[in-house]
C-alpha cells in the first residue's frame, strides 16, 4: 500500500527533532514550513502534493505529538537526580586483550563508596567512564591498546526512576530532545532498568541539571 501524504510528512518531520518541539509548543509557521519541505514530501510520496495538504498533515501531527507529550508526563513516573563529578572517559578499539583486564577495574573500584564506573562493550569499540582518581590505572591497562578518544573533567547525571519508567515510551527520547534543544552534547548515554545516566562536559552540568530536573513537568 502506498504511503499517505500524512505518513510522508511525518517521515520528513521526524528527521528534525527540533521541529517536534516547535510543533508541540505551537511556534511553527505551518505554511512556511510546508513550502520548505514540499519538494521532499513529493519525492517521498512519488507525485505532486499541494501545500495545503502538507499544512493539514502538519496540524494533525502537531496535535498527535502534543497528546503523546501529555501522556508521557501523565504516567506514574517520578525520579531523583544524582550528580557525580570528575569523570574520565576513554574509547578504544575492542580487543580481547583489554577485555581480559577489566577484572582489575572491578577489583579496585567500589561503586558502593561513591566511585563511578561504566563500561560499554560495542561490536568494535569499548567505552569506559570512570572516576578521575582511577585514571592512571585505566591508562596503564590501555597502554598497549588502540585508543580512539579520551576526555576528562566530565560529569555524570543519573536520573533514578520510580514508577513505570520501563513501560513508559518516550522518556529517553524526551530527555535527549531537551538536552539537544539546549545545545548540550552528550558524551555517553547509559540506560538500565530504573536509571538513565548522561555523561557530559562540566561546563554543561548546571544547565543540564535544570533541564533534566523539570523535563517531565513541561517547559
Amino acid at each position: 500500500m502506498a504511503d499517505s501524504v500524512s505518513s510522508c510528512v511525518k517521515r520528513v518531520v521526524d528527521k528534525s527533532p527540533f521541529i517536534h518541539d516547535m510543533l508541540i509548543n505551537g511556534i511553527l509557521s505551518f505554511s512556511n514550513y510546508a513550502d520548505s519541505i514540499q519538494a521532499e514530501v513529493q519525492k517521498v510520496y512519488g507525485k505532486e502534493v499541494k501545500s495545503s495538504a502538507i499544512v493539514m498533515a502538519l496540524r494533525r501531527y502537531g496535535e498527535e505529538l502534543k497528546s503523546r507529550d501529555i501522556r508521557c508526563k501523565a504516567n506514574n513516573v517520578e525520579y531523583g537526580i544524582v550528580m557525580k563529578t570528575n569523570i574520565f572517559d576513554l574509547n578504544l578499539v575492542r580487543r580481547d586483550s583489554f577485555i581480559a583486564k577489566l577484572g582489575v577495574l572491578y577489583d579496585q573500584i567500589s561503586t558502593e563508596k561513591g566511585d563511578f564506573l561504566n563500561i560499554t562493550l560495542g561490536s568494535h569499540e569499548v567505552s569506559l567512564s570512570v572516576s578521575e582518581k582511577y585514571r592512571s590505572l585505566v591508562s596503564e591497562l590501555a597502554k598497549d591498546e588502540e585508543v580512539l578518544n579520551q576526555m576528562d573533567d566530565l560529569v555524570a547525571l543519573s536520573l533514578v526512576f520510580t514508577g513505570d519508567f520501563l513501560q513508559t515510551p518516550g522518556i529517553v527520547y524526551e530527555a535527549v530532545r531537551r538536552l539537544a534543544w539546549e545545545q548540550i552534547n552528550v558524551i555517553e548515554l547509559v540506560s538500565t532498568m530504573n536509571e538513565l545516566t548522561f555523561v557530559i562536559k562540566r561546563e554543561d552540568s548546571m544547565k543540564s541539571f535544570d533541564v533534566l530536573q523539570s523535563f517531565l513537568g513541561g517547559k
